[in-house]
């Protein structure tokens, strides 16, 4: 059984700066694609940052600039650390991966249980 924990949301005015961690934990033997969604009350999830199975990155428009994804791959962990923080960037931050398992013959995607970062003054 695979889970990613994610931690560091919360609370933080506007120009500030959080980090986010996602740890991935389980019987893994790889993992491929990961990255960070976000969603707000009554919107779709919509992708914030994310490492492709090809090892490029992509990030919504509206964060690049502000916002970094990085990994440690030792760890199974994903970060994305997020500066000049907007009020409009206040959502539930999911993590997402792609892993495989032992004796697993295809990609399972696997989503952290959310975490909330308020950007408020």
């Amino acid at each position: 059984q695979v889970q990613l924990v994610e931690s560091g949301g919360g609370l933080v005015q506007p120009g500030g700066s959080l980090r986010l961690s996602c740890a991935a934990s389980g019987s893994i033997t790889s993992i491929n694609a990961m990255g960070w969604y976000r969603q707000t009350p009554g919107k779709q999830r919509e992708l914030v940052a994310r490492f492709t199975s090809g090892g490029n990155t992509n990030y919504a428009d509206s964060v690049k600039g502000r916002f970094t994804i990085s990994r440690d791959n030792a760890k199974n962990t994903v970060y994305l650390q997020m500066n000049g923080l907007k009020p409009e960037d206040t959502a539930v931050y999911y993590c997402q991966m792609d892993v495989r398992t032992p004796f697993a013959t295809t990609w399972f995607v696997r989503w952290g249980q959310g975490t909330q970062v308020t950007v408020s003054s």
